[in-house]
């Protein structure tokens, strides 16, 4: 247990290290360009992801993500204190994750986002993004674990562009990012309905693979 939770600590603390560092290096480098910035903070993000999966996930599972957490507690594959255990430590490790990339860039070290992203078409991505997100883990987990990292780096990847609030997928991440006043923030009233909506995601992905993977009837 000890292994896991410090895999979990060390993955998500980079992760958010990642999302945020990389989010004030492309708004500083992009002169204003705001797809510019976003193209720098998709692609370390998406890198890192495949880098922490890769070498965590042989210890913890490498959830860096409560909602991934809870879906698998649900599944019967982690006991409820492991996945107590698990939840509490990302979202530490998330805030200090973020308090490291403000130290690495010289900012204000304590922070809180202005940053609004709100309303229908927000909380909808966050539900998509979120369910591709546990689609991609569980089907791939079930039928080619080798690419599980791959998979999930390429997903967010992709969820940056296609989805309006650029894919958190992530309660750790979103509770994080409130506690940023920076490219990558969000605003800590609208921390709730992402979380809420990324959950309804998590476990409609949950849902279907218990349709998909249930035998066929005789």
């Amino acid at each position: 247990m000890k292994k896991k939770l410090i895999a979990e600590f060390v993955g998500t603390l980079l992760l958010l290290a990642t999302v945020v560092g990389s989010g004030i290096m492309g708004d500083t480098l992009a002169a204003g360009n705001d797809a510019v910035a976003l193209w720098g903070n998709t692609a370390a993000t998406g890198a890192i992801l495949f880098v922490l999966i890769t070498i965590f996930g042989p210890y913890s599972g490498a959830h860096f993500n409560p909602a991934v957490t809870l879906v698998f507690r649900a599944k019967g594959d982690i006991s409820r204190r492991e996945a107590a255990a698990y939840i509490l430590v990302q979202i530490i490790a998330g805030i200090l994750g973020v308090l490291l990339a403000h130290f690495m860039f010289d900012a204000e070290i304590i922070q809180t986002s202005a940053k609004v992203r709100t309303g229908p078409g927000q909380w909808v991505s966050e539900a998509v993004a979120t369910f591709g997100l546990l689609a991609t883990i569980l089907g791939c987990v079930r039928h080619r674990p080798e690419a599980t990292a791959m998979g999930v780096g390429l997903f967010i990847t992709a969820g940056y562009w296609f989805t309006a609030s650029t894919s958190f997928a992530n309660p750790a991440v979103t509770i994080a990012r409130s506690l940023t006043n920076t490219f990558a923030g969000i605003a800590p009233t609208d921390v709730v309905a992402f979380i809420a909506m990324q959950l309804v995601g998590a476990f409609l992905a949950y849902y279907l693979f218990k349709v998909l993977d249930k035998p066929e009837a005789e």
